[in-house]
């Protein structure tokens, strides 16, 4: 089938990747957000699937809304059979939506329909889910709401953050990327509407929703930093001053169970934080202005006082 694959982030290069590679389809365009500043010198950067169109030699569009008159205009005359969609970013209006015969097809990554939106991989670790993946479904007006295609699961690991989360979603996912645009070519796979029973919605994570708050249980403060780990990043303040936190170790009986919640005590090998329950061990921190570097050492510059919190 004749393509044009929408995507902007990272994730969403292994997908553009196997469909480049597809000996029964042709990725005859690329859509992705416009080129935006980057780095100290504010110089504009293309998209991660920008950038891999850009080594294949394949047209990049970059409209700034996909409603957009000329970019429709292009969008019809390459005659798409399909438009294969991975973590584009941006809506997609009913004008465009109607142009490829066999739709826009989306790689979400959860089992649909739990966690629709747009974070819900970080979503699915932060509530606790043992289970999770990456359904394909044609997208429809309403958030996440079209008929599903297929569906591939992934078991979430103890330790995992988002990031490796999503690396390994993003690798099998593309896989039933691929998959279901045979199948829609061979006419062998039909998607089924989504149950109406077991919605969820996970929002876009802001900085501030980020923030750590240790007066919940020790469990969830380790799902809570996992999950915005690497981005946005989880934080607290200390002295008045945020503190970037990685993931951290659940304490054990025993350890300084007398913390109150957000409370500190620097050992020699640990650094902890009291919970509403066990308290938890500090792994890696960053200070403003500083390098990120083991608890440990933080502490030990810091010289932190007994009764000084996290908050």
């Amino acid at each position: 089938m004749r393509l044009v694959f929408a995507g902007t982030p990272a994730p969403a290069v292994p997908s553009l990747r196997a469909l480049i590679d597809s000996p029964r389809h042709e990725v005859v365009a690329v859509v992705t957000r416009p080129d935006a500043p980057a780095g100290r010198g504010r110089k504009l950067l293309r998209s991660p699937v920008g950038a891999l169109a850009d080594e294949h030699g394949i047209e990049v569009l970059t409209p700034r809304r996909a409603g957009d008159e000329d970019f429709l205009a292009r969008l019809s005359e390459l005659a798409p059979d399909a438009c294969p969609v991975v973590a584009y970013g941006a809506l997609l209006p009913e004008s465009a939506l109607a142009v490829p015969r066999h739709g826009w097809i989306n790689l979400h990554f959860s089992l649909l329909p739990a966690w629709r939106g747009a974070a819900p991989v970080q979503a699915a670790i932060k509530a606790g889910d043992e289970i999770t993946g990456a359904s394909t479904f044609r997208i429809v007006p309403e958030l996440d709401a079209g008929p599903v295609y297929g569906t591939v699961t992934e078991r979430i690991r103890a330790t995992d953050t988002a990031g490796e989360l999503l690396d390994r979603l993003a690798v099998s996912g593309a896989d039933l990327l691929v998959s279901t645009l045979d199948g829609i070519e061979d006419g062998t796979v039909q998607a089924v509407p989504q149950p109406a029973d077991g919605v969820t919605y996970a929002p876009k994570v802001t900085v501030d929703d980020a923030r750590v708050n240790f007066a919940e249980p020790a469990q969830a403060v380790d799902r809570h930093i996992r999950s915005v780990t690497p981005e946005p990043g989880a934080w607290a303040e200390f002295r008045g001053q945020r503190l970037k936190l990685g993931p951290v170790e659940l304490g054990g009986p025993g350890d300084h169970e007398d913390l109150a919640p957000g409370e500190l005590v620097a050992e020699r090998r640990r650094v902890l934080v009291g919970t509403a329950t066990v308290p938890v061990v500090l792994g890696e921190v960053q200070a403003q202005g500083k390098k990120r570097m083991a608890a440990t050492d933080w502490a030990r510059g810091t010289r932190i006082e007994r009764g000084e919190y996290l908050t």
